[in-house]
């Protein structure tokens, strides 16, 4: 059952006990400086690969590290997790390596990539049971089939067992880089597993580095759980960072987070896919929207960061291709450079012509468009997206269709009519 004590923390011998279980399962994955970024920020930036660990995200260490643990006992009667997609390929892998029936409880939503990988890493040990439209959903159901069944739980964050295993992350950042000081690691927080184990080990070994734990401003419950100093449950979040997003922390990583971290910041999602984007064109690396998170924010802390060792955590890479198209309308909108509006088209001969040739602007790119001819009515409309090549022609560009009275509306500030129509 879930571990809900709130005095816990990792000791550095437990951390390096899971350190010595992980040798030939978990990889010890490069901290490689990265010449884009420390030339953009004027600091000496790190990433921590762990997107190239075999299940692709550092979750294989806390998974292993619990069940690994487990008695004859508690795996008599199988095992059980819920994940939104990387804790359920390392309990996956966990079960396969350790011979162990799991069953793995994950929201419908979830990437056809990830449900892929899951029952690849797992085989025969493993079936994946798909359910809810969140995390929470899934963990409800899971937690349920536990309590009909008598099985065990392998929490993705909230476990003693789980932080230690993550934690192990920390402990290679600091072996590895132990010819420069580290002034600062980021690193991305969805249920704390990550920040908790990190936090803990660089507080023992490196007080004076400063983490900085990131996470999605639509699923900013660590955020919000500090702010209120109690654990807070959200009542809804936004899904798209899915390997983020969850609506409340695990007890045991709030306690301890809420003592070891320097601050939680909150980024938009759409910086998190130009993000993506830009990992993706100009360093050949792929990544899933959590493991953008940590490089996210750099640009919050650009002066405090100039001339220091700075260490970006990557913590995964298992995005789906058929995520590409929304990434990239995530990354425009944010950009100010995708707009959607409601046009009005009199029903005459030449309107659409007149609208692209006198409105449009020469770069001005038209993306969507969903138009219903109406009989007897003076004017039809239209939904339109545009695509600009600078956000400065926006404004004249409105001038424009007010004049030309094609103004409908504009649907990017009007959040529920915009996700409705487009």
């Amino acid at each position: 059952m879930e571990n809900t004590t709130t005095t816990y923390r990792p000791t550095l011998k437990a951390v390096e006990e899971a350190a010595e279980k992980l040798k030939g399962i978990a990889s010890v994955t490069p901290l490689i400086k990265n010449a884009q970024y420390s030339k953009q920020f004027g600091a000496n930036i790190f990433f921590k690969r762990e997107d190239l660990q075999e299940v692709r995200s550092y979750k294989i260490r806390g998974a292993y590290n619990k069940i690994s643990s487990l008695s004859l006992s508690q795996i008599e009667n199988e095992i059980v997790c819920a994940s939104a997609g990387n804790h359920a390929q390392g309990f996956a892998l966990s079960c396969k390596l350790l011979k162990i029936k799991g069953t793995i409880f994950m929201p419908s939503p979830t990437p056809n990539q990830k449900i892929e990988q899951v029952n690849m890493f797992g085989e025969e040990y493993v079936n994946v049971v798909l359910i809810g439209d969140t995390f929470d959903d899934a963990y409800h159901a899971a937690m349920q089939e536990c309590e009909r069944l008598n099985k065990t739980f392998i929490h993705p964050f909230n476990d003693e067992k789980v932080i230690e295993g993550q934690a192990t992350v920390g402990l290679e950042i600091i072996a590895q880089a132990e010819l420069h000081p580290i002034h600062y690691v980021f690193l991305p927080v969805g249920g704390g597993g990550l920040a908790a184990g990190v936090s803990s080990v660089f507080k023992i070994l490196s007080p004076q580095t400063k983490i900085i734990s990131v996470e999605p401003k639509g699923a900013s419950s660590m955020l919000t759980s500090i702010r209120a100093n109690k654990n807070i449950e959200l009542k809804t979040i936004d899904n798209f960072v899915d390997g983020a997003a969850v609506k409340r922390v695990g007890d045991l990583n709030f306690a301890i987070c809420k003592e070891t971290l320097h601050r939680v910041v909150e980024v938009e999602e759409g910086k998190v896919c130009q993000t993506i984007l830009d990992l993706y064109n100009k360093e050949a690396i792929v990544v899933e929207p959590a493991g953008a998170l940590s490089l996210c924010a750099l640009e919050q802390f650009s002066e405090e960061i100039k001339g220091k060792n700075v260490v970006c955590i990557i913590s995964g890479s298992n995005n789906d291709i058929t995520r590409t198209a929304e990434i990239k309308e995530r990354a425009l909108l944010y950009a100010n450079l995708k707009h959607y509006f409601i046009i009005k088209f009199p029903q005459r001969t030449g309107a659409l012509r007149d609208f692209v040739v006198d409105i449009l602007g020469p770069t001005d790119d038209i993306t969507h468009f969903e138009y219903t001819k109406k009989a007897n009515r003076e004017n039809d409309v239209a939904v339109v997206g545009l695509e600009l090549k600078d956000p400065n022609d926006l404004s004249p560009l409105i001038t424009k269709m007010k004049l030309h009275n094609f103004y409908g509306d504009y649907l990017n500030d009007k959040p529920d009519l915009f996700q409705f129509l487009v």
